[in-house]
């Protein structure tokens, strides 16, 4: 028994599982849905309301895409967000200089979370224009995404060409935001596979929301009302979260088992520099795990 707790420990599944614990992989997937939904989704469906396009795409629409809702679905979904002409009327300088602010917010958690994934000290107080920076090219690509079923149309060959271009611009928007978010510390070759495993398992996710929620969110609707489209909504989100932070620690767990198949050694974190916070030292006997810090395997 005790060969086999020692063979599972020193598996990849298990360094995998003991890292998804350490990060807490599941508060930060809830922490993602929380954040997101109130400080990402009013800066979406203002930005979605001022655009001059007679089909104007916005939050609703791109959860519509990713949970792969029918058209009962979309319609429950629709009905939650109030139309462009009242969301702008509605809108001053000063709240949609909040919905910005505060969606830098749901960016510092996902930089956390990417920080922790590769045991990066905390960045330095002066970082928040990167986060800023972050958030724009986040939101350009999601209402690109929302938009290109409209500007693309309907057929084999144009939803072939829209999940290719939305695939490859994902790929390269999580490569590129993990180099970006963690100042250069993370290259973009080294984030590469874990961009590639995440926009895998969002597709996974359409799949799963496809069958699952699609029609939850009509039940619920018709049971509780909106309250039940928002729970489901949020749901979804938590699974959103997990797959964004699970597949950037799978990405990392790719690199360092690589790197041990060469003989090589799983690189230290770099030694922090200029603002950034000194991180406590390493403990000995602190169990092992795969980003090399601590000792023995426990």
């Amino acid at each position: 028994m005790a060969g086999l707790t020692d063979a599972w420990k020193r598996s990849a599944i298990g360094r995998l599982w003991k890292q998804a614990a350490h990060i807490e992989l599941m508060t930060r997937a809830m922490g993602f849905a929380a954040l997101g939904f109130v400080t990402l989704m009013p800066l979406l469906v203002v930005v979605a309301a001022a655009t001059p396009w007679e089909n104007r795409p916005g939050f609703a629409q791109w959860v519509i895409d990713g949970m792969g809702l029918d058209a009962h679905g979309a319609r429950s979904m629709r009905s939650l967000f109030a139309a462009p002409n009242r969301v702008l009327s509605a809108t001053g300088a000063w709240s949609l200089a909040s919905a910005a602010y505060f969606g830098l917010s749901f960016v510092a958690n996902v930089e956390t979370g990417y920080r922790k994934i590769w045991d990066l000290p905390s960045g330095p107080w002066h970082r928040d224009w990167r986060r800023a920076v972050w958030l724009a090219v986040l939101t350009a690509y999601l209402f690109c995404e929302s938009q290109s079923a409209a500007v693309l149309g309907s057929g084999p060959l144009p939803s072939a060409v829209r999940i290719l271009l939305t695939f490859v611009l994902g790929v390269l928007f999580f490569a590129w935001g993990q180099n970006f978010l963690l100042y250069g510390s993370v290259r973009v070759r080294t984030a590469l596979p874990g961009a590639v495993l995440t926009m895998v398992g969002l597709a996974g996710l359409r799949i799963f929301s496809h069958l699952f929620f699609a029609p939850l969110v009509v039940t619920n609707a018709l049971t509780y009302g909106p309250v039940g489209s928002v729970l489901t909504v949020v749901t979804w989100l938590v699974g959103v979260g997990f797959v964004v932070f699970g597949g950037a620690l799978v990405g990392r767990h790719v690199r360092d088992g690589r790197t041990l198949r060469r003989g090589g050694e799983i690189p230290r974190p770099p030694d922090p520099k200029g603002w950034y916070e000194v991180p406590e030292e390493t403990v000995p006997g602190l169990p092992w795990r795969s980003d090399g810090g601590g000792g023995t395997i426990d």
